[in-house]
């Protein structure tokens, strides 16, 4: 593996080798948007002293950039930053800033990160990375090119129960992996009263479901069994017209709409089958607008010497079946506990569970020790493009009908260490 500019002591020419009194060096932290993700990237990093207390380096909250006066008034009275302002370019210029987290809608992305890359700093940043494949190359090969690390928000990889069903699965307990299934259906668009928000446009929210949670499911396929190697998609609109907005919320909630409706521009709903690279076949599916299933993200994975499946609503839990010819056959609930990785830092035993917010401290943690130590460990930027590719090719062929390759990123993927 590659070594990054970029770590504590050379971050943009200056010296940030200062130590605080556990001897850890600090690492000045800005967030840029602090909406619902950039709310949670702020108290993941909070969490890191008292959950990663063995980590190389701890953060500090320096800068924070929201267009919205009381954000910024939140910012510093609420959740710890030192300072806030309206410019994200006033946070990558601060000299006391070394990472910066991107959590800005998706159309900023590609603009932020590379303005990000150009002022040196390593990024954290939500998914989809850009509105296209192009753009997440873009970005990939940028922070590659200038030695820096990256992090892209796939918190769902850092859940104790998907961690350990990827050791079960490369430990040959399963025997050799046949087929995978994933299916991720949510209802926050289920309502045709919902606002019609960048989200369902193309030029600004790119595809629809496709890159919002079909991402998620590509980048868990390939986390746990292998790159997806071609794709053949059917996609539909459901709903294909939604209320203007007169008053703007925060992330899916919190918004005022009018009686003027427009346009859906992307799909609510996907299905794909998939061929991986190393003969796996699977099928996946995705929908915003379910009515029933509020977050129901699944990933099965199927092998000759039995299976294992996990549920996103029940995400503390990881079912498993291990051998053809038990007397009792079928799935065991197993419930994650200090055995499972990381799992200790946050309760001390099975039964007491995990949260979405502790999921993203895992990541937070792994991003800083990317930088600290110049080693890619968290899901990198190429990484998002790889999902981004997947997307792409799921768009192409719901369009034309036909089997589409997934072309090969040329970066730093970590679904394949």
């Amino acid at each position: 593996m590659r070594s990054h500019r970029g770590g504590p002591g050379r971050q943009g020419g200056r010296d940030v080798s200062d130590v605080n009194s556990t001897g850890r060096t600090r690492v000045g932290v800005g967030v840029i948007s602090l909406g619902w993700m950039g709310r949670v990237h702020a108290r993941a990093y909070r969490g890191i002293a008292e959950h990663f207390s063995d980590l190389e380096v701890r953060p500090r909250l320096v800068s924070a950039c929201d267009t919205v006066p009381e954000t910024r008034m939140a910012a510093v009275e609420s959740l710890g930053f030192q300072r806030a302002t309206p410019d994200y370019r006033e946070v990558l210029a601060d000299p006391e800033v070394d990472v910066v987290s991107i959590c800005a809608p998706n159309f900023l992305h590609h603009e932020m990160a590379l303005a990000a890359v150009e002022a040196g700093k390593s990024f954290w940043i939500e998914k989809p990375m850009g509105v296209s494949a192009a753009q997440s190359r873009e970005i990939a090969l940028a922070a590659q090119q200038a030695g820096l690390v990256s992090a892209v928000g796939f918190n769902y990889r850092h859940t104790p129960a998907i961690e350990q069903a990827r050791a079960l699965i490369r430990s040959g307990r399963i025997g050799r992996i046949t087929n995978v299934r994933a299916w991720l259906i949510a209802d926050y668009a289920s309502s045709p009263q919902g606002p019609l928000t960048w989200r369902y446009e193309r030029d600004r929210g790119g595809s629809g479901v496709i890159s919002d949670l079909m991402s998620h499911g590509a980048d868990l396929v390939q986390y746990l069994v292998g790159r997806i190697a071609s794709v053949s998609a059917v996609s539909q609109t459901f709903i294909p017209q939604r209320p203007i907005p007169t008053k703007v919320g925060v992330g899916h909630s919190g918004w005022e709409v009018s009686d003027e409706k427009g346009t859906v521009e992307n799909e609510d709903w996907v299905a794909l089958l998939v061929r991986l690279e190393n003969g796996v076949v699977g099928t996946l599916e995705a929908s915003r607008v379910s009515v029933g299933p509020r977050a129901e993200y699944i990933i099965e994975v199927y092998g000759t010497e039995g299976s294992l499946r996990w549920n996103f609503e029940h995400l503390n839990d990881l079912e498993v079946c291990l051998g053809r010819d038990r007397e009792f056959q079928g799935y065991t609930r197993v419930m994650a506990g200090p055995d499972f990785p990381e799992f200790h830092r946050f309760q001390p035993g099975a039964g007491t569970s995990m949260g979405f917010d502790d999921m993203k401290c895992v990541e937070a943690a792994q991003f800083l020790r990317s930088y600290a130590t110049g080693r890619q460990l968290a899901p990198s930027a190429a990484d998002g493009w790889a999902a981004a590719e997947v997307d792409e090719a799921a768009v192409a062929s719901a369009a034309d009908g036909r089997w589409h390759d997934v072309p090969r990123v040329d970066g730093t993927t970590t679904y394949d260490l």
